[in-house]
């Protein structure tokens, strides 16, 4: 089978294809069947925010984060890592190495950013800054 490019085409078929395996897992399948009320719709809108990503087309105008938000309740962190397991075996099952390789590396900050989105705890951010921002001891010699 060839592989598929990074173009509109090859994104459409990459989120008809992953979308199709996220809706019978187990563990995100549920949720996203429950969200979703008008798969065709979401796949274009998918499609188009991979392709305001990926080409830089700018058809994508939506709100990933508090779309993603209304949602929270339901959504654990783990969740993220099975997205990103399903998105990384379809990836290299479909495209070329070196596209698989750049559309792997985009989903894993925008799931980072989603994550930090819905599970970020400022008390634990804080508590970072002011360790980082400490002084250091001096080294012993």
């Amino acid at each position: 089978m060839d592989k598929v490019q990074i173009d509109e085409a090859g994104l459409k078929h990459l989120i008809e294809t992953f979308y199709a395996r996220v809706r019978q897992d187990d563990m995100i399948g549920p949720l996203f069947n429950d969200a979703v009320h008008d798969w065709p719709d979401h796949l274009e809108r998918l499609t188009a925010f991979w392709s305001s990503i990926m080409l830089g087309s700018g058809r994508y105008k939506g709100q990933p984060v508090p779309a993603h938000m209304q949602h929270k309740d339901r959504i654990a962190p783990e969740m993220f890592d099975r997205w990103l397991r399903l998105w990384q075996m379809t990836t290299d099952e479909l495209m070329a190495p070196e596209a698989a390789a750049q559309l792997q590396a985009k989903a894993a900050r925008i799931a980072e950013s989603l994550g930090l989105a819905l599970f970020f705890k400022p008390a634990t951010f804080a508590h970072t800054r002011r360790a980082t921002n400490a002084p250091q001891p001096e080294k012993a010699e």
